[in-house]
């Protein structure tokens, strides 16, 4: 039995890690992890019949003409429609998940249907 889990938790390991490119990097590993478990209930579509997100979706194109500064803010302070998370996020965890959204590329436009 524990040569049964060893090599789940050892087949699991190499799973996650061959599936997630973005995690080559800490940081941007970390902030992976922190989007999805912090921001993704809002950011993030989560079921297929889900019309859209509650949230814009974000992307690497919300860094445009240099933002990255006021992306942190945003993250930190809130908006009036997005709570802060300064209270909650470190500065690095903070820039963690900025450098994370630099990687994520824009969603596809569907293509219209044809009627």
């Amino acid at each position: 039995m524990k040569r049964f889990a060893v090599l789940f938790c050892a087949f699991l390991f190499c799973a996650l890690s061959a599936s997630a490119p973005a995690l080559a990097q800490p940081a941007v590993g970390e902030g992976q992890r922190l989007f999805i478990q912090h921001c993704g209930l809002c950011h993030l579509k989560l079921q297929i019949n889900m019309a859209a997100p509650f949230a814009p979706v974000l992307s690497k194109a919300i860094f445009e003409n240099g933002r990255d500064a006021q992306i942190r803010t945003f993250i930190a302070e809130g908006t009036p429609n997005m709570p802060g998370f300064k209270y909650l996020f470190t500065e690095a965890q903070t820039a963690a998940i900025a450098d994370y959204l630099k990687t994520v590329e824009a969603p596809a436009k569907p293509a219209p249907a044809n009627r």
